[in-house]
């Protein structure tokens, strides 16, 4: 993994053109690897700044829907809590709501975390689905075409939270994760198992996120308080798209509504 890291954002005005950018950036990367390599793999996260993408994505009326090759792509999911599917908190159920249920897409296609069952079983079998979708031999790493991240006030990112047993987690794709104050348990994949992935965004908006942002991204490595610096892609590239009021903090844009910051381990 590059000590090196160059991250480059783009700041919208508000959070409709965030979901605007988000969905061209989704049929982008989905149509330059099916293009490549016939199929794309792009894994999700939950949240509200996606769904609003999804929407978009899903729209008949909108010009990327047709764009999306829906029948060459494989859906995954990044993180999801342990709850049935069709629970309110399901990140499935955001997705499916939001764009499955609009779209040509076939259920082998779609690979979700089984929320429903306990926590260790969810994150076995959705480890061994990865394994066996990718391929994988030994401590390989699922390699996605695609991974769209949020981050949250505290600084998570695909539910590995501060000081948690996720924000250690080195061997598996997928662990169990107890959060303390809410005694729920999500399903989890851990930093390994997507940040291989050239391509990975995190997807952010509102001013309450703008304090960690600059620190995530400006601020001294501390991975165990701040877990989204854990996300380091081998590409040694990583993507931010912010709207205006998450950008605030951050080193002002170019007239194209662009910046670059550098991090080094």
């Amino acid at each position: 993994m590059p000590r090196h890291l160059t991250i480059k954002y783009y700041v919208e005005a508000d959070p409709a053109a965030l979901a605007r950018r988000a969905a061209q950036y989704f049929a982008e990367m989905a149509s330059e690897a099916v293009e490549a390599q016939g199929c794309a793999r792009i894994a999700v996260s939950g949240g509200s700044t996606p769904k609003a993408a999804f929407e978009l994505l899903a729209d008949p009326h909108e010009p990327w829907r047709s764009r999306m090759p829906w029948a060459n792509l494989d859906l995954y999911w990044v993180d999801e809590r342990c709850v049935p599917p069709e629970d309110a908190a399901s990140n499935y159920r955001m997705t499916r709501e939001a764009l499955l249920n609009h779209v040509p897409m076939r259920p082998e296609q779609i690979h979700r975390i089984e929320g429903e069952l306990e926590p260790e079983a969810a994150a076995a079998r959705y480890e061994s689905e990865l394994r066996n979708c990718f391929r994988l031999e030994g401590a390989e790493a699922p390699r996605f075409d695609l991974v769209a991240l949020g981050m949250g006030e505290d600084g998570h990112t695909a539910s590995i939270f501060p000081h948690t047993t996720a924000v250690h987690e080195m061997n598996g794709r997928a662990v169990p994760n107890l959060l303390r104050q809410t005694d729920a348990w999500p399903g989890r994949l851990t930093g390994r198992g997507f940040t291989p992935a050239p391509p990975v965004f995190f997807l952010v908006a509102g001013r309450e996120k703008a304090s960690v942002l600059r620190e995530v991204f400006t601020g001294s490595n501390d991975p165990e308080r701040l877990p989204s610096q854990l996300i380091w892609p081998s590409s040694g590239i990583l993507s931010l798209i912010l709207d205006k009021d998450a950008a605030a903090l951050l080193p002002a844009t170019d007239e194209d509504g662009c910046g670059v910051l550098e991090r080094e381990r």
